[in-house]
């Protein structure tokens, strides 16, 4: 197969500095290799632009939303770029960065595929709004926006309207959600599995419930974004906004393998990384092994 790194040096979303480090840092700890050793082609296409913005203008645009033209400028061409790739029949494999990356990655597989899905693996929800937010981080806003809910500028980043409709999206791992956040999954019926569920019933029973419902609803790509603050922070403590009791690193594995199996996913997303927060390089090493170990079975 023929895997597209695309890197998106992005901290605005969280407006955390750290995160813009980790496409290069991973880079430096050997991710083409990985890619490589296990027969794909691998072609490094760098790093997005992302234009420096001084931190007195962060409302400059827009009273609620931190940084808004700057990241709708981003994921615009973040989305052009996985287009291209989509189409051209490689594999977009999108490393970031802060999760606000997610509505230009996703924007871009939903003009390739009208019948498409998300998976979005997160200890958050990433479903509020301009209206809903409690900090006016953009990276908890994407989510809700590929849907067509929120803030027009978002919504209409690469192209007008909705780019997912809800039911075709599937939030995995969530235990820290806003109230707005609520109140929309319970609106739109959302297929949420937080926490608690997984602890009660088992990633597995997860897995297996996505995948009935992928074929029930005829969906036949999918874009699979992994924020790392879903795994344990005991394993995964260099991200901006860690959550304890997430997933352990062996409950992504067991999930992976069901949903890689399903031979539907198209494109990947792997965000939230903030080397400078790490401890003896975890979750540096924790990236790189999940990296690893979706490439051996793509």
């Amino acid at each position: 197969m023929k895997v597209n790194v695309i890197g998106v040096p992005l901290n605005l979303g969280c407006d955390c500095a750290g995160a813009e480090t980790a496409p290069n840092h991973l880079r430096e700890n050997g991710l083409m290799k990985i890619i490589r050793k296990h027969g794909h082609r691998g072609f490094d296409l760098g790093n997005l632009y992302v234009p420096p913005v001084n931190n007195e203008d962060k409302y400059t645009y827009s009273r609620q939303m931190k940084y808004l033209d700057t990241i709708v400028e981003v994921n615009n061409n973040l989305a052009e770029l996985v287009y291209d790739t989509l189409r051209g029949g490689a594999f977009p494999l999108i490393v970031g960065g802060d999760h606000s990356l997610g509505l230009g990655s996703a924007s871009g597989v939903g003009k390739c595929f009208d019948d498409f899905g998300i998976i979005w693996l997160d200890a958050h929800g990433d479903l509020n709004t301009s209206e809903t937010t409690p900090s006016g981080n953009i990276h908890g806003m994407p989510l809700s926006a590929l849907m067509g809910l929120g803030n027009e500028e978002l919504v209409n980043v690469y192209a007008p309207g909705n780019k997912v409709q809800p039911r075709n999206v599937f939030l995995v791992g969530t235990h820290s959600l806003d109230e707005g956040e609520k109140q929309l999954i319970e609106k739109h019926q959302l297929s949420v599995y937080p926490m608690e569920t997984i602890r009660e019933k088992g990633i597995r029973y997860v897995g297996e419930d996505i995948r009935k419902k992928l074929k029930e609803r005829k969906i036949r790509n999918v874009h699979f974004s992994i924020d790392v603050d879903s795994i344990d922070p005991r394993f995964a403590p260099g991200t901006g906004t860690p959550v304890s009791e997430g997933l352990l690193p062996i409950e992504f594995k067991q999930f992976m393998d069901t949903m890689v199996s399903t031979n539907l996913i198209k494109s990947m997303d792997l965000v939230e990384l903030n080397p400078t927060l790490d401890k003896d390089s975890k979750t540096t090493n924790l990236c790189l092994d999940i990296i690893d170990y979706v490439m051996e079975r793509i």
